[in-house]
């Protein structure tokens, strides 16, 4: 039976799909989780215990494993344990993407300057340290701008500024975020940077894809019908199949694949952004994973088969090349937190669930959950999955469900 190694944060909700695609591929699947390595198996799932933000030490945890449980393929979920599994698949002789790639996707700086030297349209870029005095800052670029946390992703941390005086507020303010002991701890050296860039105007995409000896399949390229103009660029829907021209969508194949061979990423999921105006495709980002959280429930492929098995059969060398997706429109909300407070509960699913079109409505926030919106918060409060026979009408689906939902958060935090 093949055996592949899946590094993940937690064993949760992407976790567990990943685990169920490889049962019914009938592969074996093993777990290496971020977690204490003191306890015997605490979880009771016979993980791998890592620390993702010691990659190299972590992967030799992994090869050490592999010396009685050899691995057939490695797959990460999250940005955190795509290191970890670059070195380990480098030591263990396993298709996946180099460190380097790896390194560059999970650094803005060091991506626009490889993007740069491959000759892709790049903004005006800069990057300062965030203990540097913001008003002297403030007259170092131009305006508009957009200022971006180094190794921070999911636009947490992303602010645009229109003059000095936002700038100074939203360098400060990214500033304290990075000061965070989360944030120092999984990201190390990037939280000492600050990232500004020129905005760029236009409508966003995301691309998801997979990456085989450096060339990259599309397998959906998603609309963001919201707008994304700022001061916090929140995603909400994604909707496929694009609605722009063909002409536009292979002009966005063609600026991700020069980007996957400017990264240097080989094999593996690959997440990306863009942004197309009058002057065409600009790439914002390239992740070296798969689509986060749910949202992998958006996408079916011949035969109703989801990402999860498509990326489980890629990672053991099977040859997806003839993989398409499905003919229907598929769509999801990721639910944005209107406010800071208690998660105290949520009303009307089951109306949000009758609406036509909508496949489900899953609720993340947990009871008593401390919520923080972006630019500082990192989470959502849930999922909306709608399929039809449109994009329009996916998307008017999404919307009609999402207003049927009364979210009940408290401003005051219990003191128990």
């Amino acid at each position: 039976m093949p055996r592949v190694l899946l590094l993940s944060n937690t064993t949760g909700y992407q976790a567990n799909a990943f685990k169920a695609a490889a049962e019914r591929l009938g592969v074996s699947i093993a777990l290496a989780t971020d977690r204490c390595h003191v306890l015997e198996d605490p979880w009771g799932d016979g993980a791998i215990p890592v620390r993702f933000q010691e990659p190299q030490e972590s992967a030799e945890r992994i090869v050490d494993f592999a010396r009685r449980y050899a691995f057939d393929g490695i797959v990460a979920i999250g940005d955190a344990p795509t290191m970890t599994a670059a070195f380990a698949a480098e030591r263990l002789d396993l298709s996946y993407h180099p460190p380097h790639a790896v390194d560059a996707c999970r650094n803005k700086w060091i991506a626009r300057e490889r993007f740069q030297a491959a000759g892709l349209a790049v903004p005006w870029f800069k990057r300062f340290p965030a203990d540097h005095d913001s008003e002297i800052t403030a007259a170092e670029v131009p305006y508009p701008c957009v200022l971006k946390p180094l190794g921070l992703s999911a636009s947490r941390g992303v602010i645009r500024a229109n003059n000095k005086q936002e700038f100074v507020a939203a360098f400060d303010r990214i500033a304290k975020l990075l000061e965070q002991a989360d944030v120092r701890i999984s990201k190390q050296d990037s939280t000492q940077w600050i990232q500004v860039e020129s905005y760029i105007p236009g409508l966003e995409f995301a691309l998801e894809g997979l990456v085989t000896n450096g060339a990259l399949k599309v397998l959906a390229l998603f609309d963001k019908p919201d707008p994304l103009e700022g001061p916090y660029f929140e995603e909400t829907i994604y909707v496929t199949p694009s609605r722009i021209s063909a002409s536009d969508q292979q002009a966005i194949f063609d600026c991700a694949q020069a980007a996957v061979r400017a990264l240097g990423l080989r094999h593996g999921p690959v997440h990306a952004e863009f942004r197309l105006n009058e002057q065409g495709p600009w790439v914002l980002e390239v992740a070296a994973r798969p689509i986060g959280g749910l949202c992998a429930k958006a996408l079916n492929f011949d035969g109703g088969e989801p990402l999860e098995e498509l990326i489980v059969r890629h990672a053991l060398g099977e040859n997806v090349d003839h993989v398409r997706r499905e003919r229907d429109a598929s769509g999801v909300m990721m639910i944005p937190i209107p406010s800071a407070g208690v998660y105290e509960g949520v009303k009307n699913v089951d109306v949000a669930e009758k609406v036509e079109g909508i496949e489900s409505v899953e609720i993340t926030a947990k009871l008593g959950q401390k919520l923080v919106p972006l630019p500082e918060g990192a989470s959502y409060l849930g999922f909306i999955f709608a399929r039809g026979d449109t994009p329009e009408f996916v998307e008017n689906a999404l919307r009609e469900a999402h207003s049927k939902l009364h979210f009940h958060i408290s401003a005051e935090l219990r003191v128990v």
